[in-house]
This record gives structure tokens, sequence and C-alpha cells, in this order.
């Protein structure tokens, strides 16, 4: 199983979007959510190359800390199922 934390989702929203559309970051525009749709679709992508079935679920409030625990509750934003057809 993979874990993965984007940890600067608003600096990548920022860059694009520009200066002005960075104040509407938070009031508008989810900086999480936009980056894990992007990644999701990236991933979805190259699983389907490789032939590999994988469930990507997208949740919030989950958080690592250090390199030994993970901080629940969680909250499901998305569940993508990835298959290969036959």
């Amino acid at each position: 199983m993979l874990l993965i934390e984007v940890i600067n989702a608003r600096e990548v929203v920022r860059q694009r979007i520009g200066k002005l559309g960075a104040r509407l970051i938070g009031k508008i525009v989810d900086p999480d959510k936009q980056v894990e749709e992007a990644l999701i679709q990236e991933m979805e992508t190259a699983f389907k190359e490789f032939g590999i079935e994988a469930k990507i679920t997208s949740v919030s409030g989950a958080q690592t800390i250090g390199t030994g625990l993970i901080e629940l509750p969680i909250q499901v934003r998305n569940i993508k199922e990835v298959r290969h057809k036959e």
C-alpha cells in the first residue's frame, strides 16, 4: 500500500493560477482537492499502461506525523478504481 501526503498543494495551485487567483485559495479553490485530482488522473494513466489494477482513495483529515505515525480520522473525498480491460 502506498500513502502519499502532498505537503505543498497551496504553492502548486498558486503557481498554476497566478497572483490574482491566489487570493481565492481556501475560499473558492480547495488546493488539496485540485492537486489530488490531478495526481489521481496521472496515476490512473500510468497504472493502465503497466496493467496495474488499483483503488485510489482521496481522503481529508489524515496526516502523517514523523516517520511512524498517521493521525486519523479521515473523510473520503473520492475513490477511483483502475482496472484493465481484457
